[in-house]
């Protein structure tokens, strides 16, 4: 389940409300859907081959059959057949985090690094619309100003 967690956030840009709201009908093969509640949209996004080899060993081993996709876990780390809560996914992705030496690492830090390593690679219109943001502003926050002004310009003729 964090292998889940850690790879739907840093790897689809999700928010962590996105992630815990996703259920087991949200997948279809490579694709998810996800409900963009903060912008009132369902979008369908093509898993990475890492998300998706975490997300098919999740649903071959301990993921329930309908309804929410991440489970929930107890004190003891015992999973609940409840969903996964904002705040308990918070936990996991602070404690893989510490895990490898970065504390108080957070759900939009996972965020943050797509958007910043999609940035780089991405016109700010497909970052726009993969990060679930209803305008530019955000994504513009993440384009780095090209070295040579006009790299990248396409002219028709």
């Amino acid at each position: 389940r964090d292998a889940v967690v850690v790879t739907l956030l840093l790897e689809l840009g999700l928010r962590v409300g996105e992630l815990c709201a996703l259920r087991v009908e949200s997948f279809a093969g490579d694709l998810v859907k996800v409900q963009r509640r903060k912008v009132d949209k369902v979008q369908t996004h093509r898993l990475t081959p890492d998300a998706l080899a975490a997300v098919q060993r999740w649903l071959a081993t301990d993921a329930p059959k309908t309804g929410p996709l991440l489970r929930g876990s107890r004190k003891g780390g015992s999973l609940t057949h409840a969903g996964l809560t904002e705040r308990a996914a918070y936990d996991v992705v602070q404690r893989c985090g510490a895990a490898i030496g970065v504390d108080d690492l957070s759900p939009h830090d996972l965020r943050h690094t797509w958007a910043t390593r999609a940035a780089s690679s991405s016109n700010v219109f497909a970052l726009r619309d993969a990060g679930g943001w209803a305008s530019l502003d955000m994504p513009n926050r993440y384009v780095a100003a090209n070295a040579i002004a006009n790299e990248g310009i396409k002219l028709r003729y």
